[in-house]
């Protein structure tokens, strides 16, 4: 198949280099996709945990229920090793009738919410 680029207002067929160029590039960006959506997960459950970084303080008990929470989301990519299964978890809730609207729907719930 035939693929082209403009050059000005001419549409041009690519050259066998210019499209090895582009096919590479296609491929590793498809083959980054994985690590890009668990960075994008990573960055959400870091968020999370660090609103709760002060309950590991040395003068503070923390409850089981909440080393729980935090555990579960520390073991949130485990098994993780689709994009789809990441967006899974990523998904959030766009239902405005429902209490956690806007929350994301597959993460762990935060004790007493």
């Amino acid at each position: 198949m035939a693929r082209y680029k403009m050059v000005g207002n001419n549409r041009i067929e690519l050259t066998a280099e210019e499209l090895t160029v582009l096919n590479a590039r296609e491929t590793t960006w498809s083959n980054g996709a994985l690590d890009r959506a668990l960075n994008k997960l990573r960055e959400k459950r870091n968020k999370l945990l660090v609103e709760t970084d002060w309950m590991a303080n040395s003068d503070v008990t923390m409850s089981d229920d909440w080393k729980t929470y935090r555990q579960a989301l520390r073991d949130i990519t485990s098994e993780l090793d689709t994009v789809e299964k990441v967006n899974t978890k990523l998904k959030v809730d766009e239902d405005k009738t429902s209490e956690t609207y806007g929350k994301y729907i597959n993460f762990p719930t935060k004790p007493g919410a």
